[in-house]
């Protein structure tokens, strides 16, 4: 039999990294069966068993952990003992879906929604984060025990194939403390529903005003059309009010958006029946906990849906508890533990009966075929060669994508504050805070380890986001550099700035270190010890100047207010002494706007240098420093950190992406998010780059989503794009200066 030498070994684990499980298998079984490699034989049988399992292989993977658990290290015995366990405990489970079909479909890739689902073999099932999750829960094992090239100090036994593992699977390599849960606790206070009830009714009005006045503006707009138009007559129907039927409408949307929601998600995303013996095969608790409530609160369980989607999400959706749906993705069943499944469950039942249910439904109601409107304009427009004829189709994705944003936006604040009570339900049902903030994060590496592995964000995770518990774009850097940091230090930022919660304004989640603070705290009320440990510090010293400056534009607004009840008493009086008449400009109020203009007009010209100052060689920032970056809890956007950053170039390709809004850079230690803005007409664009090495040079920002400003992006072979903002704040703060001034002098 052909020996190999170290490299080989490392050859294999790549090989193990990049999913090429069938030359993994060829360069580690000669090693793993060649007694005299001592513990680098033992590294390439622990990797066979990653690779087995994941090729479909479960007897041999089931084999081999066997013969693990014979081992002298009594650490890769336990390690085997529980990976065996969970490769038992699946084999069962294939066993079963296989003969009740319950659900027509198993776990598949994102990539493949749009074709109708093909059956696997259940030996392709298998549930890879049980055995990983499993391995994760490790003790730390010290790297005497596995010389070689890929070893760490100290490091945990995952972290044998963790170490090379890409950055999907990455989730499954850190040690969880495995903190406990409660076994008999006492019920929380009850909150103040009143401010929640409020929300809602106000998310509500917003969604209303907003269609109304997009529902106005296109009636005006048709009717404007048909009267340009020879031998036509505008539509009398379109000069009507429309408030009194779009009330209508929208009462009758949520008294059938359960049903309606059933048919979209059926039709756009495959979903299908979840049935609670499938659902007791990933987790017993999760069955209990949902029959529990359901006698409590004495009405039927919550119908189960399950979509075929790899990343871990889940929706609760309908307007009353006996109409309320609880829909999970395969991912989450697969990549969670039994207890961190029921947790979840428990916070979407933590959603059924409030207020905003029934809102937050309509709202997806109102926004799902939109989003599909621009998902299918642009799939029409990327299918075009001729680059005019794809203008129109680019036009529609573009200005459906706005639609979609403007609703959506509606939703933001009810979206976040909600979320906060369902932490506290589904801590108070299940008795184990600890099992949800695990939950929470492993959601986080779950999103971004899908966004990693198809190279842009899935339309599913972005249309549906607004009901999901953790938001895709949260999930980019925690997610992606957990393997590289701890979570207490990424989560220093979002758990101690002073400034943080202001910076969540267009946010569509709570900051997730806000939410397990809350969740450690129930932990520690019960006496527990919690997941994480986050040390309570000094108060931080962020200067309020730099705040004030970072809403320098915002904050220019209500100074214009100011400036212009000034100058109204100026005016008046100047009128009673008889120096001056300008009653012609001041009765006519429309001088306020204009002042308003030049308020934010100079708020963001003093924002400009410091927001984008010039990029010195000698202070650039480069990827090995973007994990301390994220981890300084006093950092504010307006800092503008340099970084010149080397990575691919990940985002949604063509039309799909002319906006820039789906531009991310993949480096060497995780995520990160760019933001682009091009001038018009421009010959290349990012997206045409998506896909390849890049070198990107702007300005670091960390904030509730950290970012960064692209100043450039320059490929290998040096061709370079220039993002424009600079010149863009400057032709805004130029633009609303002429404006207001022009509306402050004509009246």
């Amino acid at each position: 039999m052909p020996s190999y030498t170290e490299p080989s070994l490392e050859a294999g684990l790549v090989a193990l990294k990049q999913g090429n499980y069938h030359t993994a298998i060829k360069h580690l079984e000669p090693l793993a069966s060649s007694p005299g490699n001592g513990n680098a034989s033992l590294q390439a049988q622990v990797g066979l068993v990653m690779a087995y399992a994941r090729s479909g292989g479960v007897p041999k993977a089931i084999a081999l952990c066997e013969h693990l658990i014979e081992s002298n290290n009594p650490q890769v015995q336990e390690w085997a003992t529980r990976a065996l366990e969970h490769l038992t405990k699946q084999k069962k489970r294939d066993i079963l879906l296989t003969s009740k079909n319950a659900t027509g479909f198993v776990a598949f890739d994102n990539s493949s929604l749009d074709s109708p689902p093909v059956a696997a073999a259940p030996q392709q099932q298998l549930k890879q984060t049980a055995l990983e999750t499993n391995t994760a829960n490790s003790p730390p094992l010290p790297a005497s025990h596995f010389p070689g090239t890929l070893e760490a100090p100290a490091a945990p036994l995952s972290g044998l194939i963790g170490s090379v593992n890409n950055t999907q699977s990455e989730r499954f390599s850190r040690y969880w403390r495995q903190a406990k849960r409660a076994k008999v606790w006492q019920p929380l206070g009850k909150p103040n529903l009143i401010p929640s009830r409020l929300l809602a009714v106000g998310t509500f009005m917003a969604l209303f005003w907003m269609l109304r006045e997009i529902v106005k503006l296109a009636m005006g707009i048709i009717n404007q059309i048909l009267v340009q138009l020879p031998f036509l007559e505008p539509l009398q129907l379109l000069y009507y009010d429309p408030t009194t039927a779009l009330i209508l409408v929208l009462v009758l949307l949520i008294a059938v958006s359960p049903w309606l929601l059933d048919r979209l998600l059926a039709d756009f995303y495959s979903q299908r029946q979840l049935t609670k013996e499938v659902l007791h095969t990933y987790s017993r608790e999760a069955v209990r906990v949902l029959q529990r409530t359901s006698q409590q609160k004495r009405c039927p369980l919550p119908k189960l849906r399950i979509l075929p989607i790899a990343a871990p999400m889940i929706l609760t959706y309908g307007n009353l508890p006996r109409t309320a749906r609880i829909v999970v993705s395969q991912g989450l069943l697969e990549q969670l533990a039994d207890n961190e499944i029921a947790t979840i469950y428990a916070l979407g039942i933590g959603q059924i009966g409030r207020w905003d249910l029934p809102v937050m439904s309509l709202v997806l109601l109102v926004t799902l075929p939109i989003y599909s409107l621009y998902r299918q304009g642009s799939v029409w427009g990327n299918n075009i060669k001729q680059g005019i004829w794809r203008w129109p189709f680019t036009v529609l994705a573009s200005f459906a994508y706005g639609i979609w944003c403007l609703l959506t936006g509606t939703a933001l604040l009810n979206s976040r504050l909600r979320l906060y009570h369902s932490d506290r339900t589904a801590a108070e049902i299940t008795g184990n805070p600890n099992g949800l903030i695990r939950a929470l994060l492993k959601i986080t590496m779950g999103i971004a380890g899908d966004i990693a592995k198809l190279e842009h964000t899935s339309w599913q995770l972005e249309s549906l986001n607004i009901l999901m518990p953790v938001g895709y774009q949260q999930s980019l850097s925690l997610g992606s550099m957990a393997g590289d940091i701890s979570f207490e230090s990424l989560l220093m930022w979002e758990s101690f700035n002073p400034y943080r919660r202001w910076l969540t304004i267009n946010n569509s989640h709570p900051l997730i270190g806000d939410r397990i603070q809350g969740l450690c705290q129930i932990a520690r009320h019960w006496h527990l010890e919690t997941e994480l440990h986050l040390a309570s510090l000094q108060p931080l010293k962020v200067k309020p100047q730099s705040f004030l400056l970072q809403i320098a534009p915002w904050l220019g607004i209500p100074l214009g207010f100011v400036f212009a009840g000034l100058i109204w008493l100026t005016w008046e009086l100047a009128f009673a002494l008889k120096l001056l008449n300008l009653k012609w400009i001041y009765q006519d109020w429309s001088f306020v706007t204009g002042c308003l203009l030049i308020g934010f007009s100079i708020g963001t010209v003093m924002r400009i240098n410091s927001f984008f100052p010039d990029i010195v060689s000698t202070n650039v920032q480069t990827d090995d420093q973007l994990p301390n970056l994220l981890a300084n809890p006093s950092a504010l956007p307006i800092d503008s950190i340099s970084v010149c950053l080397v990575g691919k170039l990940l985002g949604r390709s063509g039309i799909s992406n002319c906006l820039a809004q789906d531009l991310m850079l993949q480096t060497s230690t995780g995520l990160v998010k760019l933001h682009h803005i091009s001038w018009l007409g421009q010959s290349v664009n990012p997206q045409d780059w998506i896909g390849r090495r890049i070198t990107v040079t702007g300005w670091f920002r960390r904030g509730a989503t950290p970012w960064i400003d692209i100043q450039t992006l320059q490929t290998q072979n040096g061709k370079t794009i220039h993002s424009l903002h600079p010149i863009w704040s400057t032709i805004l703060a130029v633009a609303a200066q002429a404006w207001g001034a022009y509306i402050f002098l004509t009246g």
